[in-house]
Parts: structure tokens; C-alpha cells; sequence
């Protein structure tokens, strides 16, 4: 068994990021309540524009949905974390931060499918769409799923000193990841701009604190 070596990041600077990453989301989903114009307008105004390059791009719309229905689908990157979980109890025997991980992964999906009933926003409708979906619209649940579960594996190789090189590949494919999914969503009709902007925040947000809560009552 080996201990891991612990570098946990300065706990008043995740502390300021959690407040700021509060204050952005809750600004975020206050204008999308209240409907703000100026959202509205750029949120249709890329709608638009994304969804007749889907439908003149063909080739790379199927592109995207094979991105996002298999490589970014939130079932895939659940099934990321619960293989780092694994890893952790049989590498570490870090039972407490495994479990740590898989109750941040489900109070992640809770929370995202209560604001989306909370929201009820309806998603963008076309005479001609590229791709379907189901539920409320904000916020995306693959943006913030992505978000949640990357940031938390990045914290972990950091967490538990992997080599450099592994933590840079992995931080390039969290990077593509994170914003690949928002995109594909965007472009295949699925989601407002504003939907994807929320997803990211939140999901920031909910690793933020989850590093905050295994800081504080780690074992």
C-alpha cells in the first residue's frame, strides 16, 4: 500500500473561487429566469447561426453526435469516475475518497435535474432539426457533467502526484473535453448558448466544493 503525497492547493484560494463561481452561476440562472433580452437575443442569435452550419455541415454534425451521444455522453464520463474510484481503493485503499468522488458524481446529477425542473426553460425548436433531446434545457447536464468530473480527476493526479507528463495530458484532454461538449451541443440544436455557459459554471462550482469538503473532513 502507499501513502499518496498530498498537495492540496491553497485553501483560501479555492475558497474565493468557490464565492466568485456562486456568484456567476447564481447572476447566470437569475437572467435566465427573468428572461433577460440581451440574453435571449445572443442566445438565438447563435442558435441560428450554429444550426444552419449543422444543417449544411452534415458530415461533421454526425461527427458531433457520435461525440456527444458516446465519448461526452454524462454516462460515459460517470463510468470515467467510477474506474478512478476503483483505481483509488486498489492502488490506495482511499476508500474515503473514492466514496468521496461517486457521492459528488450523484449529487451533481440531482442537483442538475432539480434546476432543471426548478427552470422548466424549453429548448430551441426547429423545422428541421439535427438531433433531439429530453428534459428542460437549463442547464446542460453534458457540460456540467463533463466539468464536475474532469476537474475532480485533475485535482486527483495532482492530489496524488502523477508524473508531469500524464497530468498535462490529461488536463489537454479534460480542456477539448469540457469545451467539445458544450460545442457539440450548441451546434446540434440541443441546448442555448446560455444553457452550456450554465452547465460549465455549475459544474466548476460543484468540484470547487467538493475539493473544499475533502479538505475539510478527509479523514
Amino acid at each position: 500500500m502507499h501513502s499518496p503525497p498530498v498537495v492540496p492547493p491553497p485553501r483560501r484560494t479555492t475558497g474565493r473561487a468557490a464565492l466568485v463561481l456562486g456568484l456567476c452561476s447564481a447572476l447566470l440562472l437569475t437572467l435566465v429566469l427573468l428572461k433577460w433580452h440581451p440574453l435571449v437575443t445572443a442566445d438565438r442569435d447563435v442558435a441560428r447561426t450554429t444550426h444552419r452550419w449543422a444543417v449544411d455541415e452534415p458530415g461533421l454534425t454526425h461527427v458531433c453526435r457520435i461525440l456527444t451521444d458516446w465519448v461526452w455522453d454524462p454516462w460515459t464520463m460517470r463510468l470515467l469516475a467510477a474506474v478512478a474510484a476503483g483505481w483509488l481503493l486498489w492502488r490506495y485503499a482511499a476508500r474515503w475518497t473514492a466514496v468521496w468522488l461517486a457521492v459528488t458524481c450523484v449529487l451533481a446529477a440531482l442537483v442538475q435535474q432539480l434546476l432543471k425542473v426548478a427552470v422548466g426553460r424549453s429548448r430551441p425548436v426547429w423545422r428541421d432539426p439535427v438531433d433531439s433531446a429530453h428534459y428542460a434545457a437549463f442547464p446542460s447536464g453534458h457540460a456540467l457533467t463533463a466539468t464536475v468530473v474532469c476537474g475532480l480527476l485533475l485535482w486527483l493526479l495532482r492530489r496524488y502526484d502523477a508524473p508531469r507528463a500524464v497530468r498535462r495530458t490529461a488536463l489537454v484532454a479534460a480542456v477539448i473535453s469540457v469545451v467539445g461538449v458544450g460545442v457539440t451541443r450548441v451546434w446540434l440544436g440541443v441546448h442555448w448558448m446560455s444553457d452550456v455557459l450554465g452547465g460549465w459554471l455549475l459544474g466548476a462550482l460543484a468540484a470547487t466544493l467538493a475539493v473544499l469538503a475533502h479538505r475539510r473532513w478527509s479523514p
